[in-house]
């Protein structure tokens, strides 16, 4: 794969507002399995919302979701960040299973909604499959957590939360007494709480019975039935997604507002939103599913992403504190044991984990916010490069179909990264 020099951070690609990439967006042929995805029933929307991780519905589901389900609305800004669009397209190639591959080849190839790549501030590729609108929001998943993260970042510098070293409970007295309660909040963002906590999307899992809990008695309640550390907090990585949860709970304690106003002030409405951002609430108590639900339309989540790359600021203003954001997604920052390359997680130790996102290996800093079924922001800082990736995966893991759709999307993240540096 040949590696072209990057492009200066400051030098602008030739823009022409919208036409070109709207053509190039219109030029893949077919994606994979769009029949069994509800094609000829114009992808339909499900009509519960346990239904909506179901084949026929799982692309119109996947951008409606909070057509199911209750919801708070996070508003736009009065003044959205501009995202130009290229004049022209850089040319992408990536090796994958022996041959090498271009962006549409991948779009034929995995179940991705939509893949936009950002560079220095301009969009300069973009593809949708499925039929899918630029208008529509998409389900972020686990992405979403680094969204609670960010926010908890914001909570620090404003000082409704003291110290990353007070524990859940100091501010959700409805936490007192559990497990989770009794953690401290830096060893909740960084999934080392030491829970004995299984989340494997079987649906047998303790995520399932924690999500029964929550749906039962409310989303603090869920907290009662993890009981166990099967390690001392702070020493081991498990992924557990009710420890985002309990994070969120605390953070709507400490600021006294929910999460959706919260981020909808602090981040969301600053970053330059272009469009109105959802997150599905529990009907039992109208807190925010802080782990993952989030959605929002592929420009936003590039405006993210774009945000993160400059360290927390836009045009030159700090939106969120960049010495947080760096102890969030700096490799280096992280107790070895969280580190890529030393990580264990489930076997691969090929990512690390800083705060609530995910660290890739590489020569330079270089994180992603990941949800299942494919849902990525990937983001190189060094060479303001963002690649925002929806997808409507066949299984929660990406891989367990064989269709391998998180090792070949890994691979296209490098092949864009070689467009302009190295990985």
């Amino acid at each position: 794969m040949s590696t072209l020099a990057p492009r200066p951070h400051n030098q602008r690609l030739p823009l022409l507002y919208g036409a070109l990439i709207v053509v190039a967006s219109g030029l893949c042929h077919a994606a994979p399995d769009e029949e069994l995805l509800g094609k000829s029933a114009g992808y339909p929307i499900a009509p519960k919302l346990l239904q909506a991780i179901h084949e026929p519905y799982k692309v119109g589901s996947f951008s409606a979701m909070d057509s199911l389900a209750p919801h708070c609305t996070l508003e736009p800004s009065a003044q959205p960040l501009a995202l130009p669009t290229a004049s022209s397209e850089p040319t992408f190639r990536y090796r994958f299973d022996g041959k090498t591959l271009s962006l549409d080849d991948y779009m034929q190839r995995q179940r991705a909604t939509a893949v936009l790549v950002l560079k220095d501030g301009v969009i300069v590729a973009e593809r949708r499959n499925y039929d899918r609108k630029p208008e529509q929001r998409m389900l972020s998943n686990s992405m979403a957590k680094t969204i609670v993260a960010l926010a908890i970042g914001k909570a620090l510098e404003e000082g409704h939360i003291r110290s990353l070293d007070d524990t859940a409970a100091d501010y959700e007295p409805k936490l007192a007494g559990t497990l989770y309660g009794k953690t401290k909040l830096i060893h909740l963002l960084r999934m080392a709480s030491g829970a004995k906590f299984v989340e494997d999307y079987s649906g047998q899992d303790d995520l399932a019975r924690f999500n029964q809990s929550t749906r039962k008695l409310g989303s603090a309640a869920g907290a009662q039935v993890v009981t166990e550390r099967a390690a001392v907090e702070g020493i081991t990585f498990n992924y557990a997604s009710a420890e985002t949860l309990m994070l969120g709970l605390a953070l709507r304690a400490a600021t006294g507002q929910t999460l959706c106003r919260y981020v909808s002030d602090k981040l969301w409405q600053p970053m330059g939103a272009q469009a109105r951002a959802t997150w599905l609430t529990n009907p039992i108590d109208q807190t925010e599913l802080a782990a993952g639900n989030f959605n929002a339309t592929v420009h936003d989540y590039a405006r993210l992403g774009w945000l993160m790359a400059n360290d927390g600021q836009r045009d030159g203003q700090a939106v969120l504190p960049r010495d947080y954001l760096l102890r969030m997604t700096d490799a280096k920052l992280q107790p070895e044991a969280f580190r890529p390359g030393q990580m264990q997680n489930k076997g691969s130790t090929y990512m690390g984990y800083g705060l609530q996102t995910w660290l890739l290996p590489g020569s330079s800093r270089r994180f992603a916010l990941l949800g299942i079924y494919g849902q990525a922001i990937m983001v190189d800082p060094d060479l303001k490069l963002v690649v925002v990736h929806m997808a409507v995966g066949k299984d929660a893991t990406g891989d367990a179909s064989g269709n391998h759709l998180g090792a070949e999307r890994d691979a296209l993240f490098r092949g864009i990264v070689a467009r302009y540096g190295n990985w």
